[in-house]
């Protein structure tokens, strides 16, 4: 690989991992789910929907948000519904949040659109390339420098 691929895929990179990507995709998958989903709270439930149960402070690191952060949005996800305070089973003073079956069908829902609005994109390619860009994107993220174990 020469350096300049590495720099062409730091870029875009960089472009996908923008906030303003992030709040503009999560709003278009968001879009008229009720009001208290929206393109704020939506890592609070994708979030819950990866980890399970978790408290707000995990759940915050885990999305990238402060503990405060995490509980206004909860709390808004709670009183739509979507969203549940549990007793800590490993410590009775702490609370998890966890999805509630409304929660995971809005979850669904967004994650059904987002293959959607990939599909919409990809439709233009031969299908081989995009099987290609699939299998070759998730070694990237599994394997590549986002990796869990990559050091």
């Amino acid at each position: 690989m020469t350096d300049s691929t590495g720099q062409d895929i730091g870029h875009a990179l960089g472009l996908l991992l923008r906030r303003s990507t992030r709040a503009h995709l999560y709003a278009r998958l968001t879009e008229g789910l009720g009001e208290a989903v929206d393109d704020l709270t939506y890592p609070v439930l994708s979030g819950l929907a990866r980890t399970g149960p978790y408290s707000a402070a995990d759940l915050g690191r885990e999305i990238g948000l402060d503990r405060t952060t995490v509980t206004r949005r909860a709390d808004r996800l709670q009183r739509a519904g979507l969203l549940e305070r549990r007793p800590d089973p490993a410590d009775g003073r702490a609370t998890l949040l966890a999805l509630t079956d409304d929660g995971h069908a809005v979850v669904a829902a967004t994650r059904q659109r987002l293959a959607d609005a990939v599909d919409d994109s990809l439709a233009s390619w031969p299908q081989a390339d995009a099987r290609t860009f699939a299998r070759l994107l998730r070694r990237f993220v599994e394997q590549g420098p986002f990796a869990a174990d990559h050091d």
